[in-house]
């Protein structure tokens, strides 16, 4: 057996493999779950006010039919060839997320809950993770392995809050979007100091980035405890928020058209790094350094200084997450208050194998998680008489990136030259 026949086999037994998933899983709610439920009527509203659109279901018969959709698709996965089993498996992705939703407010002492609220806060909370996958995407596509995400955040946080306080105590103004610079230069200079140790001394990239973190921790844990505190610098006044004219003014989608400028610029960016990465001269240059640095060098591309480039500019990517958190949302800074989403950022770049839009959906994915958990806790949530914790359902979207990595889009495949220090010949 030759060795594309060889993939596609491999390929073809993890969609069976997770067809079989579905297909238990989907007996289980008809026989098991579906009739737990009470037969009361329950409601998801879309949007606010007496028009709003409603959606009126009894959760044991929708438990039912999410039931019986999954079993028809664990079914066609482990019985069919076709390319179109891909597609119904991202379906039935999709209605593992309906389940939860129908089996927190049948949980729940509350009748109704509103899910426009819920997506625009999933794109909210997931903002910073999309920034931060974002900036490990561009110095993994250039084949340096960045561990060092979260420090890089943390830096732009902590360094850009602590220039706001000292040139105008945190009043807003023309101060405000200079410290927001100040911050994505922090994030910049972490990454130089990275690729300094990782592309010139050619150390160990892993260690690197884990010494750029306890660098950001130490630094700006410091900074806080002798010019934070000693200013009283507790709260500040945060980015104005804005709204797209007229497309603010919408029904239901209204939301997310009025929001803080990070929140846009995030869109902004992967539009922008989707364009410069597949359809540039200096994109080219990006991936060919990451998959075959050798072949690019003799191509005339430089190859010490395009991964340089790319680190630093994934760097600065990071450092206006971490102004997102200090500048744009809390108004203050506080240590470790990145909260490891670095880390998570790192596993949705994996989610979304490296490409773009996949990495923006993998991000938009946990942030719908962070505010699943919060919404849990407002519902009131109880099975068999206690509260459901919030960080149970946290930990979904960890369990389901690694089945759909093991199972319906394989291997997550990274940049061939990732993570190997590169030496100019000669």
């Amino acid at each position: 057996m030759n060795g594309l026949a060889l993939r596609r086999r491999v390929s073809l037994d993890r969609v069976r493999a997770l067809g079989v998933i579905y297909l238990v899983f989907g007996l289980v709610l008809v026989a098991r779950v579906a009739p737990a439920f009470p037969d009361e009527p329950e409601r998801f509203l879309f949007g606010t006010g007496p028009d709003a659109l409603a959606w009126s279901f009894r959760p044991s018969t929708a438990t039912v039919g999410i039931g019986l959709a999954l079993v028809l698709f664990g079914v066609a996965a482990v019985v069919h060839r076709g390319r179109l089993v891909y597609g119904g498996l991202v379906v039935g992705g999709a209605l593992g997320v309906l389940m939860l939703l129908v089996a927190s407010l049948a949980l729940s002492p509350n009748k109704s809950t509103n899910l426009v609220p819920l997506f625009i806060q999933s794109l909210r909370l997931g903002s910073p993770i999309a920034l931060g996958a974002l900036a490990g995407m561009w110095s993994e596509r250039s084949g340096v392995v960045n561990i060092g995400i979260e420090g890089m955040m943390l830096a732009g946080a902590g360094i850009g809050f602590v220039a706001y306080a000292l040139i105008n105590g945190g009043a807003g103004g023309l101060p405000l979007y200079v410290a927001v610079l100040i911050a994505v230069a922090a994030g910049g200079l972490f990454a130089a100091l990275h690729a300094l140790m990782s592309v010139t001394l050619r150390t160990d990239q892993i260690v690197s980035g884990v010494a750029v973190n306890l660098l950001a921790i130490g630094l700006t844990s410091f900074l806080r405890s002798q010019v934070l505190v000693p200013l009283n610098a507790d709260s500040a006044t945060t980015l104005p928020e804005l709204s797209v004219p007229v497309l603010s003014r919408l029904p239901i989608v209204g939301g997310l058209f009025s929001a803080k400028p990070i929140f846009f610029l995030t869109f902004v960016a992967f539009a922008a790094s989707a364009f410069v990465l597949t359809r540039t001269r200096w994109g080219l240059r990006v991936r060919s350094v990451g998959e075959n640095p050798h072949a690019a060098e003799t191509l005339g591309v430089d190859v010490i200084r395009v991964r340089y480039q790319a680190v630093i500019l994934g760097g600065c990517i990071a450092g206006l997450a971490g102004a997102q958190f200090s500048l744009e949302t809390v108004g203050s800074f506080d240590d470790l208050m990145t909260n490891g989403t670095g880390f998570i950022a790192l596993a949705a770049l994996i989610f979304g194998k490296w490409r773009p839009w996949p990495v923006l959906a993998g991000s938009m994915f946990f942030g719908f998680a962070r505010a699943l958990g919060v919404r849990i806790q407002l519902l009131n949530v109880e099975v068999g008489g206690f509260p459901l914790p919030s960080q149970f359902l946290q930990a979904v979207p960890y369990v389901v990136t690694m089945v759909v990595l093991a199972g319906a889009i394989g291997r997550a495949i990274p940049p061939a030259a990732i993570g190997r220090p590169y030496r100019r010949p000669g």
